[in-house]
């Protein structure tokens, strides 16, 4: 199984960024820990702050990945254009939030992916990654 973590905008600064909602590990070192523990699945990452280049990110693996585990940040709530290209492709994608977005501003509260996502995992941290992994092999 292949599956590809997609990060959006900001995602690189965890660790660093609000401890109290992101907590105070990198997804650099967090990813690692995921290869270990799901070493029979081939796992691979990529962060980008530029809206296009996650929708060209979220095309190129169609038909090249099993699966997105897909946390767009700030443009779940913005971006049509991701939300169509997700509606798009033949693979699932899983939407993943680390915070728990409905206990956040009111203008979070809202998806343009969650329709067309396979599921939506939101609220438990890093390990809303690990649950959704854990989604694609039962």
């Amino acid at each position: 199984m292949k599956l590809r973590i997609i990060n959006g905008p900001n995602l690189n600064l965890l660790g660093k960024r609000e401890p109290e909602i992101y907590g105070g590990k990198s997804f650099e070192d967090y990813f690692r820990d995921l290869q270990f523990k799901y070493r029979n699945i081939e796992l691979s990452y990529t962060q980008s702050n530029i809206e296009g280049e996650l929708i060209t990110q979220i095309q190129e693996s169609d038909g090249m990945y099993d699966g997105i585990i897909l946390n767009a940040a700030a443009y779940t709530h913005t971006s049509i254009g991701i939300g169509d290209v997700v509606a798009a492709i033949e693979i699932p994608v899983i939407e993943v939030h680390i915070s728990n977005t409905f206990a956040r501003e009111e203008f979070r509260h809202q998806s343009f992916i969650s329709k067309y996502a396979k599921g939506v995992i939101l609220g438990f941290g890093l390990q809303s990654y690990d649950l959704a992994i854990q989604s694609f092999i039962k």
